[in-house]
């Protein structure tokens, strides 16, 4: 698998993955189309707040993933989130999503790594904890 940066030329195939992927039990909101479309123009922008990739097999487009950074006040250091990460359901189970969290962390090895789970996705769960992710004992709160 290799892992780039998303270009101009991805985005609908991006889009046709974050359709199902903000349409699933993963996600609690569903998004729309105007968030899914400046979603991937942060990504392929200059933005020093979100960066988007793509995971592949030589042509084959496996997912994608999109990292948010922030700083960390509690940890005292730099924070990446993992916003999303998606693969097409042929490509589910086979050890992707554990090298993109190494590459994720090798990439940021000052930094702090969160990520959000629906508790209910428990192979998404079992694969994070397995990656060395633990749970925090949080109540997230929304104001939009």
């Amino acid at each position: 698998m290799q892992i780039r940066k998303m270009r101009p030329s991805d985005e609908n195939e991006v889009l046709a993955m974050m359709r199902p992927f903000y349409s699933s039990p993963a996600v609690f909101t569903n998004g729309s189309e105007t968030i899914f479309r400046r979603d991937f123009a942060e990504c392929i922008s200059d933005s020093p707040f979100l960066e988007g990739f793509i995971l592949e097999d030589g042509s084959i487009i496996l997912g994608y993933a999109m990292l948010a950074h922030s700083f960390s006040t509690e940890f005292g250091k730099p924070c990446v989130w993992i916003e999303d990460i998606y693969l097409k359901p042929e490509a589910r189970g086979k050890g992707y999503a554990p090298k993109f969290l190494s590459f994720v962390r090798d990439t940021y090895p000052d930094a702090v790594l969160r990520l959000e789970v629906e508790a209910e996705n428990t192979r998404a769960v079992s694969a994070y904890r397995k990656s060395g992710f633990g749970t925090l004992p949080y109540l997230e709160m929304l104001n939009q």
